[in-house]
């Protein structure tokens, strides 16, 4: 009897043992499995450029590093990169388990309508200012462009519908109707949405098929070059 009892002692010992060793490997191969996909673009226009994954706007082409680098699960990915009065970039990618695949984003300009003789400058302060602009349907960029000293939205006098979206937050849309050379501005926090996205532009329903655009505004004078 306590023959048995040592014998059953010694098998969970050593099946514990086994188990320590195994676990950490485990762990391991599991952060393994997920593939990378960094991406690169030279010059303002790319930088600030939003960018949407599988359908899904996952933020501006700058940010996507760090704490928010953007990790994806093997097997084949679409990536679509956009940008006011810029055609849209598009790839696709295959991902193996843990790849890092490096995508060189190079935007080209679109073809525009003639340029307004006047604008209206929009000034938006949103928090978070990470969170995506659309005016009138189409992407222009994000909050943190738009805020800020010698900072504002360029856009023909006229009525304009402007969205702010950001995944985990509630959409804010407003409509505006500003006249020429008249300075506007867009201010609230959004509100944190524990929710699915429902937003269609956050789910890649702007700019798509559309490589026609509005006229770009200018630069500011004295802002960096795009």
């Amino acid at each position: 009897m306590r023959i048995a009892r040592r014998s059953a002692s010694s098998y969970l010992c050593a099946l514990v043992v086994i188990c320590i060793v195994l676990f950490p490997t485990v762990v391991h191969a599991g952060n393994e499995v997920m593939g990378e996909v960094q991406f690169e673009g030279k010059s303002k226009v790319e930088k600030t450029s939003g960018v949407w994954i599988d359908g899904q706007y996952v933020g501006y082409l700058k940010e996507l590093k760090g704490n928010k680098k953007v990790l994806l699960l093997p097997g084949e990915h679409s990536i679509s990169v956009r940008q006011n009065g810029y055609q849209d970039f598009t790839q696709t990618v295959v991902l193996r388990p843990g790849e890092k695949r490096l995508v060189q984003v190079a935007m080209s300009k679109a073809a525009s309508g003639p340029m307004p003789a006047a604008w209206a400058s929009i000034k938006i302060a949103v928090n978070p200012n990470r969170a995506a602009v659309f005016m009138d349907g189409r992407f222009v960029g994000h909050v943190g462009e738009f805020d800020g000293v010698g900072r504002s939205l360029l856009v023909a006098p006229g009525q304009h519908s402007i969205r702010i979206a950001l995944p985990g937050f509630k959409t804010f849309e407003t409509q505006i109707n500003p006249t020429a050379n008249q300075k506007v501005e867009v201010k609230t926090d959004l509100v944190k949405n524990d929710g699915p996205v429902d937003d269609p532009s956050l789910k890649g329903g702007a700019n798509a098929g559309d490589n026609h655009a509005p006229p770009p505004p200018p630069e500011p004078a004295g802002s960096p070059q795009r």
